[in-house]
């Protein structure tokens, strides 16, 4: 039996669309005591988008003190509940990828044996909530895991009662300040993209393609209802990451800062080539590229030389975002591996399990005490079909 766990959550937009932000919290159903806040600005949204957002937050809050929980959601937002429990269609798009994104968590509690009931509450009711979304519509970031004051102060042993496994405890960001976010964002397609060649640092720098310029616009427009307060984007020294940060800058009101230890890593001898010319020529070679760290292609760039620079160049990225600020790193494909894995804790042969799709966006928050949250990984809902 998993814990039995209340949701509040509310979101709001001052103008709707307009400058937004949600609120959520989660509770002990026996004791009534709080467990979990949540606050964060959303840039400008619409009301709906911010309600879903905070049933979102509280979800993965919810599901981060137990896996199995037994969750009840309690909002004022009659759409939210009524279409979550499936008594309302849900027509617009967006709510619809949204709706998916909080069905897709809530999947999961069921499997591991939870479950989630939905109850509309009048605004009266919903105030802590509502306290918290308008902390994120004022441009504050909450993240309290009080619940975490009942593990052990030296981080050992023990699963928080009722829950399925114990978790390593993560220190408030309250203690340490706002954190820096970080967004990568993979550049636009290109031809060699297209074609599925090795385009690496050094190779033939071809610049995007007229889908990858539409990739750049579609990511830069979704990026300036995302990204508020003060912000800086960093991109490659390559031409189709310059192209794709130059689209998001503008539309954020920006310049760029090229940081060449963002570069994609260099294939050498290899760059330019197909993956089935590679194979064909050399099967071995690309098993080692994908598994062994130390291999480097003749004239290339080894994996562990690539993630030396990388590492050094995401803690430029998070020095210049500094606390509560935002730096959109705009990279590739190997680069955005190597961050990802690196906070995971992954192997470099697991890493290629991370996607990356070209013109997505995927979130880190960096706290000053290097303790990092993912926050999402390789949105691409932004994207529509050029034509």
């Amino acid at each position: 039996m998993g814990r039995s766990l209340v949701v509040e959550a509310d979101g709001g937009s001052r103008g709707n669309p307009g400058v937004a932000g949600y609120g959520a919290l989660v509770r002990d159903a026996g004791t009534g005591a709080l467990l979990a806040e949540r606050a964060e600005p959303l840039g400008k949204q619409s009301n709906n988008v911010a309600e879903y957002r905070g049933l979102i937050a509280g979800l993965r809050a919810a599901v981060r003190i137990d896996p199995a929980a037994d969750v009840a959601v309690r909002m004022d937002s009659k759409l939210v509940i009524e279409q979550m429990a499936g008594r309302w269609k849900i027509k617009h798009p967006d709510m619809r990828v949204l709706a998916g994104e909080a069905q897709e968590i809530i999947r999961g509690l069921i499997d591991a044996g939870g479950s989630v009931t939905w109850t509309w509450i009048p605004r009266a009711e919903n105030k802590d909530a509502d306290r918290l979304s308008n902390d994120g519509m004022d441009g504050r970031t909450v993240e309290h895991d009080l619940w975490q004051d009942a593990l052990p102060s030296d981080g050992a042993a023990g699963p928080v009662a009722g829950s399925a496994t114990a978790r390593e405890p993560e220190v408030a960001s309250a203690d340490i300040g706002a954190p820096a976010r970080v967004l990568l964002v993979r550049h636009g397609v290109t031809d060699f993209t297209v074609q599925s060649r090795l385009d690496g640092r050094g190779g033939a720098d071809p610049s995007l393609n007229p889908e990858g310029k539409a990739q750049a616009e579609q990511v830069a427009e979704a990026l300036a209802k995302r990204v508020t307060g003060r912000a800086v984007v960093v991109t490659s020294s390559l031409a189709r990451a310059g192209q794709t940060g130059a689209a998001i800058a503008a539309a954020l009101g920006l310049n760029t800062q090229v940081d060449e230890g963002w570069d994609e890593q260099s294939f050498g001898a290899w760059d330019g080539l197909t993956f089935k010319q590679i194979h064909s020529d050399s099967p071995d070679g690309l098993a080692r590229l994908r598994s062994d760290e130390t291999y480097a292609v003749d004239g290339g760039e080894s994996h562990r030389d690539l993630a030396v620079r990388v590492e050094q160049a995401f803690r430029r990225a998070v020095d210049l975002a500094g606390p509560g600020g935002t730096v959109v790193v705009v990279t590739h494909r190997k680069p955005i591996m190597v961050v990802l894995s690196g906070l995971l804790g992954i192997s470099m042969d697991r890493s290629w399990m991370l996607e990356a799709d070209p013109a997505s966006v995927s979130g880190i928050k960096m706290w000053q005490d290097q303790h990092a949250s993912i926050s999402f990984l390789n949105d691409t809902t932004h994207l529509r079909s050029h034509v």
